[in-house]
Order: structure tokens, then sequence, then C-alpha cells
């Protein structure tokens, strides 16, 4: 189950992105994971010498009847705090280990553990040599932590000035923290000092996150594809990522999807599997004309291996997005939408192709030319051939497809599904677009797809405090039959059956565009599709 990306130009940051505003280049999330799971290791590892050979001095005392040791001094402070440091390293080591973990998540992870080990390390730094000399230290290694952890762990500079920042400011919170337990006597001057430390180390960390970065970025924005070169990064998710890209020798700007061959390559396949799959992918979406289908301009292999195809670049939003951002849409509108992602399937159903991933997020509405909501289906990447074998490119049990808007014969892996699993998706997604609800709702994956399979689902008007045709409603909740027989019986006849829906008002070009002036003016005033 793959939560696909999705070619949006939006016309303004997500909240997400506000705080993190660079997301992390391909090559770089790569190296991630080993550099976190190695500067943990290393961290265990230094950490943890000191309560090791006090562990074995005691055993060989105990072993050996000698006297065990009592007070060792200053340095017995360390083994108090040495194995938090220790446990928190291990953790993130193992946090690490998991491929699922996406990389900016161990990246913020990574800065929580800096901050959490630069604490540990003015603690036990000013405890230690204070109860030895008497005098507080005019520096740790805090300065140096700071000043090396983005060269070891490199990340956008913004984000990791933030990190620098917080783990600097431990030098005198940490300060604070063991004058205030009574253990140290520290001055205006000792504070300063260790102020006046963290902040030169944060600029040196802050300059160095930028060239670092920045330099990685360069390289992956020199990476050619084919003929096209890669600009903009547009948006990423489980399949890949979607750069906007221009061609060398044309105009006409592109959208670019970025796939690493493992992710299409289904469990305990090997790459020529995933090759076939991607290849199959391009060719099928090549094939359809529907203009409500996006148009595919081209696909190859990268020189490192790396899957592309080249679309065509659109404004708009997903219907995720526009029903998240906007709330639930009147009928007419659904209607509207509805009748264009019929017009797309009808052809891929004709064709024998099932897109077997319908879902809000592969349901682009935007502007295209002079017309308005117009709808584009996106990445038929799990699409099949009705007449192609059960097992000829997927590995046992695995089931393609996303939870929320999956019909029950996909969930329970049935080879024969046809084109009327994309219309008991599609009714799910009427459903989404109606209610801002979704049909099942469950705390895990099975738990959503047991429901498809067994469980009834509510009335769509009784989800919503937006007025629904009975009609509308009794097409939606066909479409979410469980037995396929009972569904329309072809995405043309969802079609011909959605045209003799009657609404209160009806969608047209003039309220679409009047809405999108109001909502999205920096698409609607857009030139084309650049």
């Amino acid at each position: 189950m793959h939560d696909h990306v999705t070619l949006l130009r939006p016309e303004a940051p997500r909240e997400d992105s506000k705080r993190f505003p660079a997301a992390l280049a391909p090559d770089l999330a790569a190296q991630l994971r080993g550099r976190v799971q190695l500067l943990a290791l290393l961290v265990a590892l230094g950490f943890g010498i000191g309560p090791v050979i006090f562990l074995a001095v005691m055993v060989a005392s105990l072993v050996l009847g000698a006297e065990p040791p009592g007070d060792l001094g200053p340095a017995s402070v360390f083994l108090w705090i040495q194995p938090g440091a220790v446990g928190i390293s291990l953790a993130l080591w193992w946090r690490a280990r998991d491929p699922q973990v996406p990389a900016t998540e161990l990246l913020r992870l990574g800065l929580l553990y800096q901050v959490a080990i630069c604490f540990i390390i003015g603690v036990s730094s000013y405890w230690s040599q204070y109860a030895e000399s008497g005098q507080v230290p005019p520096l740790t290694w805090i300065p140096a932590v700071v000043i090396l952890f983005p060269l070891i762990m490199p990340g956008p500079p913004r984000l990791m000035l933030w990190g620098a920042i917080a783990a600097g400011a431990t030098a005198p919170v940490s300060l604070a923290v063991v004058q205030a337990a009574g253990l140290v006597a520290a001055t205006a001057g000792d504070y300063q000092s260790a102020a006046l430390n963290s902040g030169v180390a944060v600029v040196f960390a802050y300059l160095g996150a930028r060239t670092l970065y920045g330099l990685e970025r360069q390289v992956l924005k020199a990476r050619q594809m084919g003929s096209y070169h890669l600009e903009e990064r547009l948006g990423g998710g489980g399949m890949g990522e979607v750069w906007r890209a221009r061609h060398r020798m044309l105009a006409r700007p592109a959208a670019i999807k970025v796939i690493q061959p493992e992710i299409l390559a289904a469990p305990g396949a090997g790459p020529h599997v995933a090759l076939q799959r991607f290849q199959r992918e391009a060719q099928a979406t090549a094939r359809l004309r529907s203009p409500h289908t996006v148009e595919l301009y081209d696909f190859g292999v990268a020189a490192d291996g790396t899957f592309y195809y080249v679309m065509e670049l659109l404004d708009g939003l997903d219907a995720m997005t526009l029903v998240d951002r906007f709330g639930p849409l009147p009928a007419d509108r659904v209607v509207f939408l509805l009748r264009q992602v019929c017009h797309s399937l009808s052809e891929a159903h004709a064709s024998g192709l099932v897109h077997r991933d319908v879902k809000p997020a592969n349901i682009h509405v935007c502007r295209y030319g002079e017309e308005y909501d117009f709808v584009k289906v996106l990445d038929f990447g799990l699409v099949k051939a009705r007449a192609e074998p059960a097992v000829s490119l997927s590995a046992d049990h695995f089931v393609g497809g996303t939870p929320t808007f999956i019909a029950p014969e996909q969930a329970l892996g049935d080879a024969t599904v046809d084109g009327r699993a994309d219309l008991y998706a599609l009714g799910c997604v009427a459903y989404w677009l109606l209610s801002g609800q979704l049909v099942f709702a469950g705390k895990t994956a099975i738990e959503v797809l047991t429901k498809h399979v067994n469980a009834p689902p509510q009335p769509v008007s009784g989800r919503t405090e937006l007025p629904i045709p009975p009609a509308l409603e009794r097409l939606v909740m066909a479409c979410l039959e469980k037995e396929p027989d009972r569904r329309p019986a072809s995405a043309r006849a969802l079609l011909d059956q959605l045209d003799a829906v009657v609404t209160d008002s009806r969608w047209t070009q003039e309220r679409a565009r009047a809405w999108w002036q109001l909502h999205v003016p920096a698409i609607a005033a857009a030139v084309g599709n650049d």
C-alpha cells in the first residue's frame, strides 16, 4: 500500500514547510540513516567506556577477594550520568535501523539527540571539573559538538541553525542546573564565557550546514533525467519525489516523478520486477488519451538506476488537499468533478486497465488553460491489465492500493478485480468530497481493510450538514456495495447516472472561475500551465 505523490504546485507553503523550509535531497536522505546509526554508536561507545571499566573493576575485585574501590573522586559523577547518554544513543540507533522511519523524522530526532547529549556533557563537565579543581571550566566539549554535528549529519541550514542554537544554549542552562543543585558556585563571568563560546560555535555550525547542504542541492539539481533538467522539488510521498523540470531544448515545463527501484519491487521480488512494473505503468499511462488522464511525455532510467517519467505540469490542488483546506464540496460541484474522473476511468477500463489506487490524492483539480475545476487522474502506479496473470508481477499476499479507498475484493487479494473495484474507490472519493469524512477509519490498516470487507457504510447524508440530493446519495452508496455485481456496471454507466442527477443548482465554469479567484488567486491569475 503506497502513499502516492501528487503533482502539486501550491500557492503557499504548508505549515510543516514553514517550520522546516528545505526538504532533504534524495541523495542526502539516503546517507542520513547510516550517519545517524554511526553517530549514535560512536557516542554510546564513548560514554559507555567509563561505566564498563568501573563494572569490570568491581567484578574483578569481587572475584579476587580484593577491597572494591570506594570513592573514585570527582570522576565518579560520570558513572551516574553516562548510562543515560548510552541509553538515548542506543534508542536512536535502534530507531534509525527501521527503514520505515522517514529521513525527515530521523533528522529531527537527531537534532533532539544533539541537544540531549550537549546537556549531559555540560552537567558532567561542570560538575566533575568543579569538584576536582574548585573552579568552573571556561570551556567544555559543547561548542565542539555544536560545530561538528552538521558536518556529520547535514540538513537544511535553517533547521540546523535552530538545532545548533538549542544545543549551544545547554552550556549556560546546564551550568545553572548544577549551580541550583549546590554542586557549583558560578559567577556572571562563567555564564558569559559559556554563552559566548556557544554563540561562536552556532555561527560556525550554521556556516558549515549552509555550505554542505548547498553543495548537496547543487549536485542534485545538476542531475539530468534524460533531456530534462531538475529545477525545483514540488512534493514527495511513499512512491518517490516530484520535481519541476525543463527540457534542455524546449521551453515547455514538465513534472518529473523520480522513483527508487526498490519502491516498485513487490516484497521478495528482484530489480527486474521493479523495472517491469515501472515500464508497465509508464506504457499504460502513455496509451491513454482522455484529457482527464495526466499526459505522459517521456520515461526512462537514469545512469544511477533511478526510474523517472516526465508528465505535464499542473496548477491546482489534489482532492484530498481541496477538502482538507476548504471543507466538503456542494453536491453540484462533486457531480462536476466525478464526471471527469469517470471519463478517465472509462477509457482505461475499455483498454483493459484497472487503476487500483483511485483516491483523492490521485485526483488533481486544476486550472487547465482557460478551464477551471478541470480534473486530471494521476498515478496509474498500480495499474493492472485485466487479462494479466495474477502472479506475473506480484509477490504472494501483496495487496496494492490505499486502505481507506480500497474495494473489498481488492483488500482480500482477489486476482480477478476489474473496473468495478475502481468504482468502489470512486464511491469512497465521492463520500470524502461530500462529507469531508472517510467511509471507514481505524487505528490500523488491517482494521480499515476489515471494515471495507464486512462493515456496512453509514449513509453519507448522516455525515454532513450540507444537502445531498437523494439520487446522488443512492448512487454513491451503490458504488460502495460489497458485491461488485451490485455496483454500477461500468464507469460509462456511472457517468450516465451522474448526468441524470438533479441538483438545486448547476456548477458552471463561471462559478468555478469565481471560486478559484477568491480562494486560490495565485493559480487563477497564472498564465497557461507555466
